[in-house]
């Protein structure tokens, strides 16, 4: 099929297909955020015991800090990398600003969005696919998108029946516990045999429970479900969530919140302890220096507690879960310069090739893709480009960069994927205070828990501010305007009508 003349973003496709409805706002250029370097003080090794310290600068950690330190305490965040940002990572590769880790965000996304807000960060829509590659049983077929992702609305609709009932509050995700209790043994894999979908369909399915899943037998059908409550138990939300990024990028919105609450920041200073006694709380970093605080925030991914010794040691249900892991192993992030092709496209392939998912979301912009095949060495041109070429064999790779989070030691892994049984087994417990320390992390998000959103919602939640409903106050927008009228008017400019 021949690419269309016209260009067309995803949400555009959904749109003109029937599948999505008008409602996001774009925001204009605004003045910079000063960076965190600026914003912050920097810690004193012998300074008097805090409040609290914050363990981790992601999102979580410096939300959490902020929503403390309006309430008038001391905070301390410690953080082991040289920068802030946690998963998000905003970088730069042949010139051209990237993501490493998360990029999007949306007005579905209520804790995130009011962040953008509040700081007047600006926002730009990726301009989308003019055509989109579809595995088919001979091969990858190419079509325009609008009809590509008509049919993915067909087939993803049924993998998600009877999530309005078991997800009736996609928030409050123990709602209907009875009905989510037995589901949450069910993997992505399970479902699709449950399905049985034709084999031309099923094909076009594992892209997306390969990626998330890593593999299919590993993820639980309960968290692409709850996403999928999130999104408004539909195809139009769902596919849209990944369509709007900050055009400052996500260290915008660390630096701006970071800069807002201008706690006391520790880089280069991974924790090796956690003690807690006499009512109190010491942290010991890998150099040999001590803070001590009346709480302790652990903003690091559940996968990571496992490198740090508590004293008394974590409960059952904290150990599991950091054993299992929450972050999608596997997965990794590749940012790729083709020479050929140099249009804007979407290639999914199905389970078991190189490359998941890769795509040119804006002109003369390179290529990010996914993998979550462990046998694919990221490390080697070679097989980059051969992984690349089994879906678009034309394409000539130029050169690349990749991000292991898996591989990154205080990340172990990538955005949090629930393996079966962690929601009704797990997820509660590990959410909830151990003495005087506090877990937060994108991980433990009661709503979107994996993405930016989650982080945010946690941070709040654990610094005992609250939390939102599914759907924004306000806005960001380019007119100074807020609410539903202004998110219209600015959507319709941006389809052209």
């Amino acid at each position: 099929m021949e690419s269309r003349s016209k260009s067309i973003s995803r949400r555009t496709a959904l749109k003109a297909s029937g599948l999505v409805a008008a409602g996001t706002a774009l925001g204009m250029s605004l003045p910079a955020v000063a960076e965190a370097a600026d914003a912050a003080k920097s810690a004193d090794a012998d300074q008097c015991v805090y409040d609290t310290i914050v363990i981790g600068a992601g999102l979580a950690g410096l939300t959490a800090a902020r929503e403390l330190r309006k309430k008038g305490r001391k905070v301390l965040v410690i953080e082991a990398r040289n920068r802030i940002g946690g998963r998000t990572w905003t970088d730069t590769f042949n010139d051209y600003e990237i993501e490493r880790g998360g990029a999007w965000v949306d007005p579905k996304q209520p804790h995130v969005w009011r962040e953008l807000s509040r700081y007047a960060l600006p926002i730009v829509a990726d301009a989308g696919p003019e055509r989109v590659l579809m595995p088919t049983l001979s091969g990858f077929a190419e079509f325009d998108p609008i009809t590509a992702y008509t049919r993915q609305g067909e087939l993803f609709t049924p993998f998600f029946d009877g999530a309005t009932n078991y997800f009736p509050k996609p928030y409050q995700p123990f709602t209907r516990e009875d009905l989510v209790t037995p589901l949450d043994g069910v993997t992505l894999r399970d479902r699709l045999n449950q399905l049985a979908f034709a084999p031309q369909d099923e094909i076009r399915m594992t892209s997306t429970t390969a990626l998330y899943g890593a593999p299919s037998t590993r993820g639980a059908l309960t968290q692409l479900a709850q996403w999928w409550a999130l999104s408004g138990w539909n195809y139009e939300g769902f596919a849209g969530i990944n369509t709007y990024r900050m055009q400052g990028g996500t260290k915008s919105l660390a630096n701006a919140i970071l800069a807002d609450g201008a706690p006391h920041l520790v880089l280069n200073s991974p924790v090796s302890s956690v003690t807690q006694k006499n009512g109190q709380v010491k942290v010991l970093t890998r150099t040999g220096v001590t803070y001590t605080a009346t709480e302790v925030i652990m903003a690091v991914p559940v996968n990571v507690w496992k490198k740090i010794t508590f004293s008394p040691a974590l409960p059952t249900a904290y150990r599991d879960a950091t054993t299992q892991g929450y972050g999608v192993p596997r997965q990794k992030k590749l940012w790729l310069d083709l020479t050929n092709p140099t249009d804007r496209f979407i290639a999914e392939a199905p389970e078991g090739y190189g490359i998941t998912i890769m795509g040119r979301m804006n002109d003369n912009a390179p290529v990010v893709a996914f993998t979550v095949d462990p046998t694919l060495d990221v490390t080697s041109h070679a097989q980059v480009e051969a992984a690349v070429k089994q879906i678009m064999p034309q394409a000539s790779l130029r050169s690349f960069t990749v991000t292991d989070w898996q591989a990154e030691e205080f990340s172990l892994g990538g955005p949090a994927f629930r393996q079966p049984y962690q929601l009704t087994r797990l997820h509660r417990a590990i959410s909830q205070p151990f003495g005087k320390v506090k877990f937060a992390g994108d991980d433990l998000a009661l709503g979107w828990s994996g993405y930016m959103d989650g982080a945010i919602e946690s941070g709040l939640r654990v610094a005992g501010s609250p939390t939102l409903s599914p759907l924004p106050a306000a806005a960001p927008n380019n007119r100074g305007l807020v609410g539903p009228e202004a998110d219209r008017r600015i959507y319709r400019s941006m389809i052209g009508l």
